[in-house]
């Protein structure tokens, strides 16, 4: 995928995201990525709106998840893949509750 895009969806507002979002997904090449790495980006995208909305630097999240301001840049950019362990730390951080489902498509 596009890095470019990718960078470009990363500072738009939800709404536009969303606006965004539609648009690419009519570019079959973008849809294929999309669907591979679909999940990965939703939740890094998710993790950025959260940080955002509590105010909170990437270097203040790395320190109460006890890890780098790098490796937060990285999750936000959908460049890491996270464990469960990270994402229970990073749901404690943002008083949330983590779940993971498997739902039969």
């Amino acid at each position: 995928m596009n890095r470019k895009k990718i960078a470009k969806a990363q500072t738009l507002k939800t709404g536009d995201f969303q606006e965004f979002l539609e648009e690419q997904l009519c570019n079959p090449e973008f849809k294929k990525w999309y669907d591979y790495y679909g999940k990965q980006l939703e939740t890094s995208y998710k993790i950025l709106q959260m940080r955002k909305q509590k105010n909170m630097s990437q270097t203040e999240l790395a320190k109460r998840i006890g890890t780098k301001q790098a490796n937060i840049a990285r999750i936000e950019a959908g460049n890491q893949n996270l464990t469960l362990e990270t994402l229970q730390k990073l749901a404690t951080v943002f008083d949330r509750d983590l779940r993971v489902d498997f739902v039969k498509q």
